[in-house]
């Protein structure tokens, strides 16, 4: 599906930005892992080399990042803009500190900015390309567990994917979202002291399923929004969280 072309995936020594990068290997294409956690992420590397695919380690530098994969393998054919931070949980805005809100916007917003900022004009010179940035359920609609800084950051991730869809849709260069529900992850550990009830509260409430997602049903849905199978998707936000459990009775 991806033999001869590069993906870069942000965010992934761990989590869903592991398992995207394991399941775009997998597929054929050569990988860069960009994360902050130089030892995580060499693993992550070398289960691809294990696997019979190509990869390769960049410190978490976008524009380094992008020239790192176009040194490399010469091109770049799809971009996962994963990384991201949770910020301040269960607490009111009010409380929340400048210092916490500008980190959350840093990161999960300015973020994807600056990634996609220099991703778009390595694909324009290919005259194609793929990105997936990784927004929230909480991108539309607001937090019930006290981060408003996330929830705004997402929301501001959705605007800018649809906006610069729109930009560059007629350039062959699709831009899609995935908005994940509640995943498991070091995020998302149920497993953490008395987190548990915390958890199945939060499934009981957001999942029809009832049960919290898995990273690699995020990052099949991501693959395929990456893939020629979704050659006519573009500005759309695919959510994978087991279907809303809003209901009446």
């Amino acid at each position: 599906m991806f033999a001869g072309k590069v993906a870069l995936v942000t965010g992934a020594s761990s989590g869903l930005g592991e398992a995207t990068a394991l399941k775009l290997a997998q597929e054929g294409a050569s990988v860069v892992i960009a994360a902050r956690r130089a030892e995580q992420s060499t693993k992550v590397v070398q289960r691809i080399i294990d696997l019979g695919g190509e990869a390769f380690f960049v410190a978490a530098d976008v524009e380094r990042m992008v020239h790192a994969a176009l040194e490399r393998f010469g091109r770049l054919d799809c971009a996962v803009n994963n990384a991201g931070i949770a910020g301040p949980r269960f607490t009111p805005i009010a409380e929340v500190t400048e210092a916490q809100w500008d980190e959350v916007m840093g990161v999960n917003l300015k973020g994807v900015w600056l990634c996609m900022k220099h991703e778009i004009p390595a694909m324009l010179v290919n005259g194609s390309g793929t990105i997936v940035n990784v927004a929230s359920i909480y991108g539309s609609k607001p937090s019930d567990i006290g981060h408003a800084p996330y929830a705004t950051s997402k929301f501001g991730v959705v605007g800018l994917t649809q906006s610069a869809a729109a930009d560059y849709g007629q350039a062959s260069i699709r831009i899609n979202a995935v908005a994940p529900g509640f995943t498991r992850s070091e995020m998302v550990n149920p497993d953490r002291p008395g987190m548990a009830e915390r958890y199945k509260a939060l499934t009981a409430r957001h999942s029809s399923m009832n049960r919290l997602g898995e990273a690699e049903e995020a990052a099949n849905a991501i693959v395929w929004l990456c893939s020629d199978s979704a050659s006519y998707v573009n500005g759309a936000v695919l959510a994978v969280d087991g279907g809303s459990a809003t209901r009446m009775y």
